[in-house]
């Protein structure tokens, strides 16, 4: 199984890493002080303020020498790209990936050295009507606190090691947007009591969907589908007009399956990017 994206996703039944769209909805006081660093309410994340924007600094699925930077509210700039590598090359940073990014967020990233690692598809899906679900011998159920290493386990069996959530990261996931929900899928082994989960989040009008993921010995069996119906038949329910999502460029069956389920493949995508951290900023 492949990854999707993160709006970060993976593939068949698909794993899907999907983008922490939205992921700035919930908020955090803004301040606009050059150079400074304050703690943010999400764990481990801090805020770097520039002149004119903000990016949140995290460790990259664990990994201490890798930093995971993501925009505020603000579209980012090259000062607080700047100031960012700076605060990194203070540390212990080997290296830095950006969250997945619209082009138009890309330019100063790229200005600072950063270059393409992945490149995403984006598609929407209007939530005006939808299909009747299908018939599938799964049952589904919410998830909880005590669920979270059944669902860190089928992510690890279903993402590449890049893709991968550790525990900061799924809870990145849930709180990415003002509302979201766990969905499981109930597994038949009893060694392994889900065979799949789904975290869809919703901001206002719009849905997202921010994970999901089918472990392997369980695909095939249109679980992945039903879980993406489930959610979307949730954000209607609560007022969504439509729903995001994206999954790698080379990730065709989950195109395929999006488009299947009604998605549009949008024109322009998403990009993860990468940089160095221990080369001095031009």
């Amino acid at each position: 199984m492949q990854p999707v994206g993160p709006l970060r996703v993976a593939a068949t039944e698909i794993v899907l890493q999907v983008v922490l769209m939205g992921h700035e909805e919930n908020g955090h006081a803004s301040g606009h002080d050059r150079r400074t660093t304050t703690v943010a309410v999400m764990t481990g994340h801090r805020i770097v303020a520039g002149s004119d924007a903000r990016l949140r600094i995290a460790t990259w699925r664990g990994d201490p020498g890798t930093a995971h930077l993501s925009p505020g509210r603000s579209r980012p700039t090259r000062a607080a790209v700047d100031v960012a590598l700076q605060v990194l090359a203070g540390g212990t940073y080997r290296a830095a990936f950006t969250t997945a990014l619209a082009p138009i967020e890309q330019r100063p990233f790229i200005d600072a050295g950063f270059v393409v690692h992945e490149r995403l598809h984006l598609l929407v899906r209007s939530l005006d009507a939808l299909p009747q679900p299908a018939s599938a011998p799964i049952d589904l159920r919410r998830g909880h606190r005590g669920d979270h290493q059944h669902v860190l386990d089928v992510d690890a069996a279903a993402f590449p090691a890049f893709w991968q959530l550790d525990d900061p990261g799924l809870q990145d996931a849930l709180a990415a947007t003002p509302t979201s929900r766990l969905r499981l899928a109930i597994g038949r082994d009893p060694h392994s009591p889900i065979s799949g989960y789904a975290i869809t989040g919703r901001a206002g009008p719009r849905g997202y969907l921010q994970r999901l993921a089918v472990d392997p010995s369980a695909q095939g069996a249109g679980i992945g589908s039903v879980l993406v119906l489930d959610g979307l038949r949730w954000l209607r329910r609560w007022g969504a007009h439509e729903v995001l999502v994206n999954t790698q460029e080379g990730n065709t069956a989950a195109v395929r399956l999006y488009e299947r389920l009604g998605f549009r493949l949008q024109p322009n995508g998403l990009a993860v990017l990468h940089r160095a951290v221990d080369r001095p900023v031009s």
